[in-house]
């Protein structure tokens, strides 16, 4: 416990792990500054097709629906500000020259490398668990509550009282997602000396998944299921109705497989690192 303690204080001490939750703190803000001034012609477009079928009744424009409409605006570009912190883990310790001391300690390369990936995941959560909760709080102060408007693959509307449990699923499935790509930045810190290359490396790799899955092409529509980032949007079932549990248990077991395999592969690289610093 002792030290993992200590790789948390060290995580948090760092002015690099803050820089998520700056970014998070005045980006959500503005676009709840936008979305008061200018948000009722986000619902009219949103709903203008559904106006001459149907009647809704109740305040779309409310707390819970800002918060999805962020979550699914910014969702692509917050494992960006995760792995700041998850590759600079190992990567950070090699560049300072502090691995022969931390490994002078009774605890051996497992168990440092163990309490560094935890400190990894739990830095993660922190930040998605911060950027839902101020979303939900500056929503609801400003807009109230009121019905979950979701128009994704197909239309939901859910009521206000089921809201926040479907928000909080998706909020616990954005993390698993995140904590994916967490691993892999937290992989690439254990090939290199330099914090600046895991990083790099990290979004680069998200950015060609990216193009590969969203590009309309046969060929990388059979490579699509194969690539993780395929399944970072799992947290989207949660507001389905009915809740396809099917999708997400499969989403969420092959992140988990990702996950698993990208650790494993660091601890075979780390255990058997020659640590010259």
């Amino acid at each position: 416990m002792m030290i993992f303690a200590n790789e948390l204080l060290k995580t948090y001490s760092r002015w690099r792990s803050y820089i998520a939750f700056i970014a998070l703190g005045i980006i959500v803000p503005l676009v709840m500054v936008g979305l008061k001034l200018q948000g009722d012609k986000l619902v009219e477009s949103l709903t203008a097709g559904l106006a001459r079928d149907f009647l809704l009744l109740g305040n779309v424009l409310n707390g819970y629906f800002v918060t999805l409409f962020l979550m699914n605006a910014l969702w692509i570009h917050i494992p960006f500000l995760i792995t700041l912190v998850a590759g600079d883990q190992l990567a950070g310790e090699a560049a300072a020259g502090t691995f022969r001391l931390i490994l002078t300690r009774p605890a051996s390369r497992s168990s440092v490398l163990a309490v560094k990936y935890g400190v990894t995941l739990l830095y993660t959560s922190s930040v998605v668990a911060f950027f839902v909760l101020l979303s939900l709080a500056l929503g609801l102060l400003l807009f109230g509550t009121g019905v979950l408007f979701h128009a994704g693959q197909t239309l939901t509307i859910l009521p206000a009282s089921e809201a926040p449990f479907r928000l909080l699923l998706a909020a616990l499935l954005a993390m698993w997602g995140m904590w994916t790509v967490a691993s892999l930045a937290f992989l690439f810190s254990s090939l290199v000396d330099n914090a600046l290359g895991p990083i790099l490396a990290t979004m680069a790799v998200l950015i060609v998944c990216y193009v590969v899955t969203g590009l309309p092409v046969d060929l990388f529509r059979s490579i699509k299921p194969y690539l993780f980032t395929t399944y970072l949007n799992v947290w989207q079932y949660a507001v389905e109705q009915p809740v396809p549990w099917g999708q997400i248990t499969e989403a969420v077991l092959i992140l988990g497989a990702f996950s698993v395999g990208f650790y494993l592969v660091t601890w075979y690289i780390f255990s058997t690192k020659d640590i010259l610093s």
